[in-house]
Formats: structure tokens, C-alpha cells, sequence
């Protein structure tokens, strides 16, 4: 542990490579150089952990706008908030009036990228543990740097250049989303095409990026070689040695960096309480690319001349 800032803010390394806690500092009242310090820890650990916070919805939405614009909460989670707390929703198990207050439930959460089936996801997921488990429900992250750094040159090779499609059919905890129909196809699942080896628009690192493994597809390959293919990019990634499981501790506030990660939750016994507040950073970077590569394809499109 040591001290950064005089005698206020603690911080310790997680793991080897990945995450980095944060301690003795108010997530309502952080200076512009302690900021920086937690940013950039975000950006080469990929996590971060700030510990014994205590704050409103509200103010969480302002900690949240410090790494960027936020995102909306999906249309099925959105409540009626105060205007300074829009953005964020809950993550819960827990049955009020016969009524869950927030979504994906106490079950596993398998190993996933959050939104990546959008042509932009979120840059960093924010999440606040207002009620935690004692027994079950940790958060697992894995370094996607550290997994690409690593990988042996015969796999690397299989997917340079190649792209997947990440299915938005599906929740993280299985669910069949509202209005989606089940997939015959993967190779025509709905969804979004991603670079499997992208390129950190911050840091310029090289990252493997997937989704979550239900009904993925490598765009062009026969869908039984592209099954085997992502079966052993998924073995390889998550192994132990690049993985962080956190623990969660009432009023934990973790940050991760969406881009250069995946991430899991444990299941938990359902009739424990268990109520995390979220919100979701855009990427503004991923914004940009999406809609230069819109506006590319839409002059292309102007471009052709009209069959006679």
C-alpha cells in the first residue's frame, strides 16, 4: 500500500497485472490530480476499486461523467429518476411489490464485454455495491491485454484480420431479450461486427475483444470451424493467470475499462439481497469510427451509379 497525495488517497496493486484499489478518498470531492491518477491506473490496470463510498444517485452520475458522456439506461430498466440521475439503473435480484427493481437477477452472468453488440459500446461500465453478498456474487474480470500479449503465434495468426459478430439476442444472464426471436443461425444472428484483435483508441495497445461466447460467429468461416476457433480463444482468455475476482464489500465502487476486458458474476442464493447502482460511459473514440465508417459507407452508396 502507499500513499499518493500526502496523507489522503491509498492505493494497492490487485493482481500481477490487472486492477488497482483506491482508498482513503471521497468519490464526491476527488481533486483533478488524484483523478488523474485513478484514470490512468483504469486505463493501463483495466480496474479499478474505490473503497467505504457513500453516495447518491446522483452523485454517482457525476463521479460516472468524469470518464465521459453517459449512456441511457436500456428502455427495459429505465425508471423515473431526478434529472441529475437519469442515466443510471439498478442491478438486482430483489422482488419489491411483486416487481423486480432491477434486472439480471441472482443467476451467473457469463463471461462478457457489456453492449458490445452495439456499433459503439461503452467505454467504461461504472458499478456501485449498495447491497452485496457475503457468499457468491463475486465479479470476475479478465485482461484481454495480457491474454493477446501472451497467446501462441498459431492462434494469433487464425485471427488476425478476422472480425466476429456479437449477438444481441441474449443477456449476459441468458435471458431472451424483449421483442428477439431464438437463433437457428449464428451466422445470421443480429448484432454487431467488432475487430477480434482491436486497437485501444487511448492507449494504442493491441487487445483481444469478445463478446460473450453464446452465438458468436467469426465473420466468413464455416460455423463449425469458427465454433472450434472461438472455443479455444475463449479457454485461452480466461484462464486464472489473467483474471481478477473481486470480492464485493458494502459501498465498493469498481470501474473497468470495457475496451481491454471481459468480465463474469458469480451466482448467489436468490433469497439474499443483493442491489448494485450502474451507469455506463460512452466511447466517445468508438463513436467517431462508427460514424466515419457510416458516412463512408453512405457516399459508397451515393457513389454507385443506379442499374439502367
Amino acid at each position: 500500500m502507499k500513499r499518493i497525495g500526502g496523507d489522503q488517497m491509498q492505493v494497492r496493486q490487485l493482481t500481477g497485472q490487472t486492477g488497482t484499489e483506491f482508498s482513503d478518498i471521497d468519490a464526491r470531492d476527488i481533486s483533478a490530480a488524484d483523478f488523474a491518477v485513478i484514470k490512468e491506473a483504469w486505463l493501463s490496470r483495466c480496474v479499478v476499486v474505490i473503497r467505504d463510498q457513500h453516495l447518491s444517485e446522483a452523485e454517482l452520475c457525476a463521479f460516472s461523467r468524469r470518464f465521459g458522456e453517459l449512456e441511457p439506461p436500456p428502455a427495459s430498466e429505465a425508471r423515473r429518476r431526478e434529472e441529475e440521475a437519469a442515466e443510471m439503473w439498478i442491478i438486482s435480484n430483489v422482488i419489491e411489490n411483486g416487481e423486480p427493481i432491477g434486472a439480471l437477477g441472482s443467476g451467473e452472468a457469463e463471461w462478457h464485454t457489456d453492449m458490445s453488440y452495439i456499433a459503439a459500446p461503452p467505454s467504461a461500465p461504472v458499478l456501485y455495491g449498495r447491497e452485496v453478498v457475503t457468499d457468491g456474487g463475486r465479479t470476475w474480470f479478465a485482461n484481454m491485454y495480457a491474454a493477446l500479449a501472451d497467446m501462441p503465434p498459431d492462434l494469433r495468426a487464425a485471427i488476425t484480420g478476422r472480425e466476429a459478430n456479437h449477438d444481441s439476442t441474449y443477456t449476459s444472464a441468458g435471458d431472451l431479450r424483449k421483442g428477439m426471436a431464438e437463433v437457428q443461425d449464428v451466422s445470421r444472428a443480429p448484432g454487431a461486427r467488432h475487430p477480434i484483435v482491436r486497437r485501444h483508441p487511448v492507449t494504442g495497445r493491441d487487445a483481444l475483444y469478445l463478446g460473450r461466447r453464446t452465438n458468436g460467429w467469426i465473420v466468413g468461416m464455416d460455423v463449425a470451424e469458427s465454433d472450434l476457433l472461438l472455443d479455444r480463444l475463449w479457454d485461452w482468455c480466461t484462464q486464472d493467470r489473467y483474471a481478477y475476482a473481486h470480492s464485493w464489500t458494502p459501498d465498493d465502487l469498481l470501474i473497468w475499462d470495457n475496451r481491454a476486458t471481459i468480465h463474469r458474476r458469480e451466482a448467489f442464493d436468490a433469497a439474499a439481497r443483493r442491489v448494485m447502482w450502474r451507469c455506463q460511459v460512452k466511447d466517445s473514440a468508438a463513436i467517431r469510427d462508427s460514424e466515419t465508417i457510416r458516412e463512408r459507407a453512405t457516399i459508397r452508396e451515393r457513389a454507385t451509379p443506379l442499374p439502367s
